[in-house]
């Protein structure tokens, strides 16, 4: 698991730090990622410049098998969502 983060290097260390993380953090300052993947969140209401909350479950050959994009920021996939997407069979 990778998360994809746009805030600025140095808070995102220290997050990192001070909750030990289990997984690696992609910082997109200048918003590349975000951008390529479509959840670019320019103006709104409870954010700007920054991410739709966004999940994605890529398969090893680089093809999107499920996404989950919010409105909020406060939106985001359940464990068990995300856990049975997993184990689901790939769609042909």
């Amino acid at each position: 698991m990778t998360a994809i983060v746009t805030d600025r290097r140095e808070k995102i260390r220290r997050y990192i730090e001070e909750t030990g993380l289990p997984f690696d953090v992609l910082i997109d300052e200048r918003r590349d990622v975000i951008r390529a993947y479509g959840v670019w969140h320019r103006i709104g209401i409870d954010a700007w410049n920054k991410a739709r909350p966004a999940a994605f479950l890529i398969d090893p050959d680089g093809s999107i098998r499920k996404s989950w994009i919010g409105d909020w920021q406060w939106q985001f996939p359940s464990g068990d969502e995300i856990l049975e997407a997993f184990a689901a069979p790939k769609q042909a």
